[in-house]
């Protein structure tokens, strides 16, 4: 059994959708997205620098542009799909509960709308690496901060205030060995981004949905979630709410899934499966180069 699951935000690096848009049919529907939702995808996934792609209104539609990508040329049919944060969105697309240049729409609304409340207050995450999250998360609580990933093998992801996160790195909970702020601009996934939830709650008219061909499994809670209403609904409130890819995984296991291929710009979640999923076999689509293996993956455990 076959899980597709896209990353989140953080995981892209500059220039990592170059060797993608030599596949044939990637530039002109990277310069179609880009038209319609007024972003130069093509130049902000292969010239751009770091700082200008960790622009929250400009990685949210930049890694939404490239799951897709890397989707349709690996062209599986997968089982189960979920997504990380912002990557729910590009597993609602493959799971037909919208079609694509909705996707990229929605994501740059999203986008917008985030980086707009991340404004408001200079706020930030960082990654807990080790520790028990019954220990972790009441720390956490205790400086105001809260756990707005949680990842699952032994990782958590905290959101707050520059100064919450400054008191956090000088008071780690006990047992977790580092702190690492990561690339992001704002909060994400707390109470920091309600603005953005009211942006994306007045935009969802606009949307034809269906409900999703596939097992779609929702990072609020781990569960399957069976109509496309409220696939859209769980996308606007996990803005402002946490991630919970532990209880994704968990339902992973459960469903019977043995293989785990992770979309452009893959990396992350293969990691995190590889602890958590022993036994599940896990690949990352990082380049082109990597769709052969995925694909004789795939065809392995169809044949199983």
């Amino acid at each position: 059994m076959l899980v597709l699951v896209a990353p989140g935000q953080g995981a892209q690096t500059p220039g990592f959708l170059t060797p993608w848009l030599d596949l044939p049919g990637a530039a002109d529907r990277i310069a179609a997205w880009s038209d319609a939702i007024g972003l130069d995808l093509a130049h902000y996934g292969t010239h751009a620098d770091a700082d200008q792609i960790r622009d929250t209104a400009v990685a949210q539609p930049l890694l939404v542009a490239a799951g897709l990508l890397s989707a349709a040329a690996l062209d599986a049919s997968p089982s189960v799909i979920a997504g990380h944060s912002v990557g729910e969105i590009t597993a609602a697309a493959l799971a037909g509960v919208i079609d694509d240049e909705a996707a990229l729409r929605f994501v740059r609304t999203r986008g917008l709308g985030m980086a707009e409340a991340a404004a408001v207050t200079e706020t930030g995450m960082a990654a807990l690496l080790g520790g028990d999250p019954d220990v972790t998360i009441p720390h956490l609580e205790k400086l105001g901060l809260t756990a707005a990933n949680v990842n699952g093998s032994g990782q958590i992801v905290a959101a707050g205030t520059a100064a919450q996160i400054a008191a956090l790195e000088a008071d780690k909970p006990e047992g977790v060995r580092r702190v690492v702020a990561l690339k992001v601009a704002g909060a994400f996934h707390t109470h920091h981004m309600a603005p953005a939830v009211e942006k994306l709650r007045a935009a969802v008219g606009d949307l034809t949905v269906s409900d999703p061909t596939v097992r779609y499994v929702s990072n609020a809670d781990g569960h399957t979630v069976a109509t496309g209403t409220e696939v859209i609904a769980r996308l606007v409130g996990q803005v402002a709410n946490p991630v919970r890819w532990d209880l994704c995984m968990e339902t992973f296991r459960t469903l019977g899934v043995t293989a785990l291929v992770e979309l452009s710009p893959g990396g992350t979640l293969t990691g995190l499966a590889k602890r958590a999923l022993p036994g599940v076999k896990t690949l990352a689509l990082k380049t082109p180069d990597d769709l052969d293996a995925a694909r004789a993956l795939i065809s392995e455990h169809a044949g199983a």
